[in-house]
C-alpha cells in the first residue's frame, strides 16, 4: 500500500505515517482536560484486606513521580503501592492504586495540588499490570483551521482507512513526550555502559524542554559537576537529582546510581529501547509492502484469549500448510501477526517477516546477550512478541472552537487495549 514516508531515521522509530488522507492539524493538549484517560478494569473490590483501594485522579502529574511524592507524604516504602498502567501527565486521568496496610484516615491526610484520592473498598490482591484491559479515551484536537464539515471529512476517512486496524506502534510516552530519550538510555544499559546511561538520563538536553533546564544539563554533560548541578537543576527533576546526589558521594558507581530509581522506573529504560526497535521492525514492514492485516508463511501469530485480547503467550508459526486457516482466524479477529520486543531469547519469524526483524537487528548493531544485563540482573529480558494491529473503532464529532475564536475542534472517544497508545491514532489524525 501507499504510505506517507517521513524518516525511518525518526527519534521514536515510527518513519512513516499510515493513512493516506490528509490530517486535520490542530492542537492536542491545549487544555489539560482535553485529553481524559480513564482505566477499565473488572477488578471488584470488597470492605476486607490488606491493602487499600483507592481511585486516583490526577491532572499534569507522572504517574512515577506522584507514586514518589506519596510514599514521602505517608513516610511509607514506594512498594507499598500498586498500579495497573503508567498515565499520561499532561492529562486528566482516573485508575485505581492499591496500598498495602493503609487506612482511610491515613490517607486523608493528604493533600496535593490537582490529585484526588479517593478511597473505593479493599483487596487482598494488590493492584497490577494484570488488572488493566484497556482505556476509555476523550481527546479534544483544537485549534483546527479547516471548516467543521472538512475536519469532519477527513476524520471519517482516516477512521475508515483504520477499520481493520491501526498499526500497533508504541508512543512518545514510552520514550519521554518531551524529551524522548527513555530508550537511549535503555540501550547504553543493553551495551552494558551504565556511565553512558547514566549521562544520558542526567544530563543530555533536548529541544523539548525549556532553555534554562537544557542549560543546566549541558553544563553537567560538559563538566561532569554533579555538585554544581544539584544548584542549577530544579527540584522536580527529583530522579536526576536522586542520581547526582549518589554519584556525589559514590564516585564513578554509576550502576549504583540507577539502583536509587524504583524498579519500575528501573525497567522502564530497557522496555522503551525494545518499544524503539518494535517501531522500526513494525515500520520496515509495511514500507516493504507486507500487510498488517494479513499473515504470511514465516510470520509468528497470536490468539485471542477468554477476554477477547490477544494472547501473546499462545503462538504458533505460519506455514504454507495453516497460512489460509490462519488469516482466515486473522479476518475473524481471533488472531494477530505479532513482531518481537527483542530479548537475549527472541523467537524470530521466518521467511520474509524474519528478514525484516534480523535485518533491523542487525543495522542497529544489536548484541542480544546485552539483554542479560549481567550488571543488575533484575533488569534482564528474554524478549516476547507483541501484536501489530490495533482495534480502532471511534466515535467522533466537530464544534466551534470556544477558546481559539474561527478555529475548529474535534472531539475523539475510543477504547484501546492495555499496552497500546492513543498518541499512535491520534498522529494519523494531526500529521502534524
Amino acid at each position: 500500500m501507499d504510505v506517507t514516508i517521513i524518516s525511518e531515521d525518526d527519534v521514536i522509530g515510527i518513519g512513516l505515517y499510515y493513512t493516506k488522507t490528509p490530517g486535520i492539524g490542530g492542537r492536542i493538549r491545549q487544555e489539560m482536560d482535553d485529553f481524559c484517560v480513564e482505566e477499565l478494569t473488572n477488578r471488584v473490590e470488597t470492605e476486607k484486606g490488606s491493602y487499600l483501594i483507592v481511585e486516583l485522579t490526577k491532572r499534569n502529574w507522572d504517574t512515577h513521580r506522584l507514586i514518589r511524592e506519596l510514599s514521602r507524604i505517608l513516610r511509607v516504602s514506594q512498594d507499598r503501592f500498586g498500579w495497573a498502567g503508567t498515565k499520561d501527565k499532561r492529562a486528566l486521568t482516573k485508575q485505581r492504586i492499591s496500598i498495602w496496610d493503609m487506612s482511610e484516615e491515613e490517607l486523608s491526610r493528604v493533600r496535593l495540588k490537582d490529585v484526588e484520592l479517593k478511597p473505593v473498598g479493599r483487596s487482598n490482591k494488590k493492584i497490577s499490570l494484570g488488572d488493566l484491559w484497556g482505556n476509555r479515551f476523550k481527546i479534544t484536537v483544537r485549534d483546527i483551521g479547516l471548516s467543521q464539515e472538512e475536519a469532519l471529512s477527513r476524520v471519517k476517512a482516516i477512521s475508515q482507512e483504520l477499520e481493520r486496524g491501526a498499526p500497533n506502534f508504541f508512543g512518545v510516552q514510552r520514550f519521554g513526550e518531551n524529551r524522548p530519550v527513555t530508550h537511549v538510555v535503555g540501550e547504553a544499559i543493553a551495551r552494558g555502559n551504565f556511565r553512558e546511561a547514566a549521562l544520558t538520563y542526567i544530563a543530555r538536553p533536548f529541544p523539548g524542554e525549556p532553555e534554562k533546564i537544557q542549560k543546566a544539563r549541558q553544563y553537567v554533560l560538559d563538566t561532569g559537576d554533579f555538585r554544581e548541578g544539584l544548584k542549577k537543576y530544579p527540584i522536580r527533576l527529583q530522579f536526576e537529582r536522586a542520581m547526582m546526589n549518589y554519584l556525589i558521594v559514590h564516585s564513578d558507581d554509576y550502576t549504583g546510581a540507577f539502583r536509587v530509581l524504583s524498579p519500575n522506573l528501573q525497567k522502564m529504560f530497557l522496555h522503551a529501547y525494545q518499544s524503539y526497535i518494535f517501531n522500526r521492525i513494525l515500520s520496515r514492514r509495511i514500507l516493504m509492502g507486507l500487510s498488517i492485516h494479513e499473515a504470511y508463511t514465516g510470520d509468528i501469530v497470536c490468539f485471542k484469549n477468554e477476554m477477547g485480547l490477544p494472547d501473546t503467550s499462545r503462538l504458533q508459526k505460519v506455514t504454507a500448510d495453516n497460512l489460509d486457516g490462519i488469516n482466515n482466524l486473522i479476518k475473524r479477529g481471533r488472531a494477530f501477526v505479532t513482531a518481537p520486543l527483542v530479548g537475549y531469547d527472541t523467537q524470530f519469524a521466518e521467511g520474509k517477516p524474519g528478514e525484516i526483524e534480523k535485518d533491523i537487528v542487525k543495522e542497529l548493531n544489536i548484541d542480544l546477550e546485552g539483554f542479560r544485563v549481567p550488571a543488575m540482573p533484575g533488569l534482564a529480558s528474554k524478549g516476547l512478541r507483541r501484536e501489530i494491529i490495533l482495534p480502532f473503532k471511534p466515535e467522533y464529532s466537530t464544534g466551534e472552537d470556544e477558546i481559539n475564536a474561527g478555529k475548529t475542534k474535534v472531539v475523539l472517544e475510543f477504547s484501546l487495549p492495555k499496552g497500546s497508545y492513543a498518541t499512535t491514532i491520534l498522529r494519523e489524525s494531526t500529521k502534524n
